[in-house]
């Protein structure tokens, strides 16, 4: 029960570190346009994050919940403990320098090289690191899209509108789109972390095992209100680099890219497939930003993102190695 318990704990600061450095993303335009405080902002997160993880099935949680198999026991124990310390390890390296960093892509390859380290390469389940694969293209590609369509839509639609009375329309559209995207990242990254939690449980031989994870009502809670608490605690580097430092966002920019971002974390969910609201919010607002013109991007603020986003994978993937052969020859 005590390696359960230090599992479970590790589960907690990694949804903490999670809502520390990646809930932010969820609600930085809204916060940069100045239509919401921070404490405001923060407020409607926890609202939403919290009906998002209770609203949205847990289609998401059961995906990541099997992108390894590693059995029961102590070993399996020791397996998803060194999975979380990587993430804690990566997601708080980056938060120092204010990079958002993917905790979803952190968490899976996490997963994964603690899963190498046990069992071998027979620990990845093929068919649900695909989805993984798809979410990736989804989040990158089609988040960069729908902020620039959504952009160009509105653009022409309220052309000949005086600009007072759109960015009055705009300051309550953006409170609904951010609750959107509160919406959508709790049925995404909160469902992604019970699933774990759930999972741990599983592994620890309180829960038995079956095809479908069972994740019960107080587990949902509990990953909405430390999700919440991580955000009020240290979210704003990160609100600064997404919303004020890569692109100066007019509001309804911000409410095109939150609404462009939300549809496809919406639809990924329902598929089951995990999405990483980093790069979904991330390159919609690039999108919304292009959508003007080029010149409006700090196009270095992306380069550096990037980096952190396509060294993520492979970081977290050695750690989760690495902290699990430590951890063997600790335990």
């Amino acid at each position: 029960m005590f390696a359960l318990a230090i599992v479970l704990l590790l589960v907690c600061a990694s949804v903490f570190v999670n809502g520390w450095t990646d809930a932010p993303n969820a609600i930085a335009t809204v916060v940069s346009t100045r239509v919401l405080s921070p404490k405001a902002a923060v407020i409607l997160a926890t609202i939403f994050n919290l009906a998002g993880v209770f609203l949205t099935g847990t289609a998401v949680a059961n995906t990541t919940a099997k992108i390894i198999e590693i059995g029961t026991g102590q070993d399996a124990l020791v397996t998803l403990a060194a999975a979380q310390l990587s993430i804690v390890i990566w997601a708080v390296s980056a938060w120092r320098y204010g990079i958002p960093t993917s905790e979803s892509h952190a968490l899976i390859a996490g997963l994964m090289g603690a899963g190498i380290s046990f069992k071998g390469i027979e620990a990845f389940n093929w068919d649900e690191f695909k989805k993984v694969l798809i979410g990736l293209v989804v989040a990158t590609v089609l988040g960069f899209i729908a902020g620039f369509v959504v952009t160009k839509g509105i653009m022409f639609l309220f052309r000949g509108v005086n600009r007072h009375k759109a960015n009055t329309f705009f300051s309550w559209g953006q409170i609904f789109s951010a609750a959107m995207m509160a919406f959508s990242h709790g049925a995404q990254d909160g469902q992604k972390f019970m699933g774990i939690f759930a999972l741990a449980l599983v592994v620890g031989g309180v829960y038995p095992q079956s095809d479908q994870i069972f994740v019960p009502v107080w587990i949902m809670f509990l990953i909405a209100i430390i999700i919440a608490i991580g955000t009020s605690v240290g979210g704003y580097r990160i609100i600064k680099t997404m919303g004020m430092d890569m692109v100066s966002l007019e509001k309804y920019q911000g409410f095109s890219a939150e609404i462009g971002a939300s549809a496809c974390m919406i639809g990924a969910t329902v598929l089951g497939i995990p999405l990483s609201t980093t790069n979904a919010k991330g390159t919609a607002i690039m999108g919304a930003g292009a959508a003007r013109r080029l010149s409006n991007v700090n196009w270095n603020v992306v380069k550096e993102m990037l980096l952190a986003w396509a060294l993520t994978f492979p970081a977290c993937l050695v750690l989760g190695y690495v902290m699990a052969k430590i951890f063997n020859y600790i335990f």
